[in-house]
């Protein structure tokens, strides 16, 4: 069970248990690769209620380290593989969920369990791919 100093992150769009959890106290940061989106999300989740999401204008494969570490991550856009920056940013026992691959994708569970990566990949879904930052 979560409280509310319990830091989780969902990256692209809050869901109605995240949007549960926000009202319980859990802090919330979400990472969105496109700054416009972010601005719009940060706006809208202020005129919600909702001021204690944090929303960063980054690259979500790298996360957000200076937050971490997480006990919750989830990812709701789908990288070919899974990213290290995120698996180095879980809390020791904490969890992330995440679709995963190109083309076909898997939903992978992720537990941080005495350094070690538990990982069971589940059912086959559709998402997203996860946008890399342009190369200048």
């Amino acid at each position: 069970m979560m409280n509310g100093d319990e830091p989780m992150r969902e990256m692209r769009r809050l869901s109605r248990p995240v949007r549960w959890e926000i009202r319980l106290g859990v802090r919330v940061f979400s990472v969105e690769i496109i700054p416009e989106l972010a601005d719009h999300a940060r706006a809208v989740l202020n005129e919600e209620g909702y001021g204690g999401v944090h929303v960063l204008a980054g690259n979500g494969y790298k996360g957000w380290p200076e937050h971490s570490p997480f006990n919750a991550i989830i990812v709701t856009c789908a990288p070919e593989t899974v990213p290290r920056a995120l698996v180095d940013q879980l809390r020791e026992g904490g969890r992330m969920i995440l679709p995963v691959g190109i083309g076909s994708k898997r939903l992978v569970l992720l537990k941080k369990t005495h350094n070690e990566i538990l990982q069971e990949d589940d059912i086959a879904v559709t998402f997203v791919p996860m946008v890399h930052e342009k190369q200048e």
